[in-house]
């Protein structure tokens, strides 16, 4: 008897595609938290883990070695950073704690000298998932606004540390945000849910298996195994979207990439990424814009 072979079904046409039809849309963001983090000398009860090392302190002391090594982001990094999107002629998302930003008026002249989105960290880069309801919102429209006066462009989207709460959302909806980023369940946008709210909000997903920090969180994990990693997860999401729409994010942070040790393997992915037909480097409010336009809210 024959054995019969069964044809696997064709996958169906994306409803919407990106502008122009680019086949992958590269969110490159760049966080900006040095000079904002937990320190004993802003009155915290804590201070951040040493960097690099992954060390803790026990006993709540001011930990002058641990600042200025934040401090290397701001003076050394984001330069190194700066002439890599430079070089690519890449337009990123700027996702910045606003403090930082205000301490560092160099960062916040070059966001807004090259057309970079100034995307909200937060006020400060600290947690805000213990905040009621009325110091939430007060962390969200400190930094919208501490962002709007040093960058000339108020924010539309919102990172959070890590953690956020149920009053988010709606929250970032009533200072007018479009699009949240706190979310990493895929590689499109996607209308979500809002507490309180019977108006959804775009979400735009963020990656942290791409994300720069691996290299502190793991020292051994080197520069040439993220940047494999990095072009390995762009060369499937390429293929991949031959039949949907979708979105690869590369976070970076200016104390980590910024370093001399690693940056080339930032600039190797921009080049590599650049020179791939269909590539669409988009900052997260052009993605968040264009999918609204292109899928209606449910």
């Amino acid at each position: 008897m024959a054995t019969q072979h069964t044809r696997k079904p064709a996958p169906k046409p994306a409803a919407w595609h990106w502008p122009g039809k680019a086949r992958l849309a590269l969110s490159i963001v760049v966080n900006v938290e040095e000079g904002s983090e937990y320190s004993i000398a802003e009155g915290d009860p804590i201070t951040e883990q040493v960097d690099e090392l992954a060390v803790s302190l026990s006993k709540p002391i001011r930990n002058f070695g641990n600042e200025s090594n934040y401090r290397y982001g701001i003076n050394e990094g984001h330069a190194r950073v700066a002439a890599a999107l430079d070089e690519c002629k890449v337009r990123a998302t700027y996702t910045a704690a606003a403090l930082a930003v205000e301490r560092a008026p160099h960062i916040a002249a070059y966001i807004k000298a090259r057309g970079h989105e100034p995307c909200c960290h937060g006020w400060r880069w600290v947690h805000q998932f213990k905040f009621d309801e009325a110091a939430e919102r007060e962390f969200i429209r400190k930094g919208l606004d501490s962002l709007e006066r040093t960058t000339g462009t108020r924010p539309v989207g919102w990172l959070s540390r890590y953690l956020h709460t149920a009053n988010t959302r709606r929250l970032l909806q009533e200072e007018g945000c479009q699009y949240h980023m706190d979310d990493y369940s895929a590689d499109t946008p996607f209308w979500g849910a809002v507490e309180g709210s019977s108006k959804p909000m775009v979400i735009v997903p963020y990656q942290l298996d791409t994300n720069d920090m691996k290299m502190w969180l793991a020292p051994g994990y080197l520069p040439s195994q993220w940047l494999e990693y990095a072009v390995d997860t762009f060369e499937r999401l390429h293929a991949e979207s031959a039949h949907r729409p979708v979105m690869m994010s590369l976070g970076l942070h200016l104390r980590i990439i910024g370093r001399p040790g690693r940056i080339g393997a930032l600039e190797a992915f921009l080049r590599h990424a650049a020179q791939t037909k269909g590539t669409w480097f988009a900052q997260r409010r052009e993605i968040a814009a264009h999918f609204a336009q292109s899928v209606r809210a449910p």
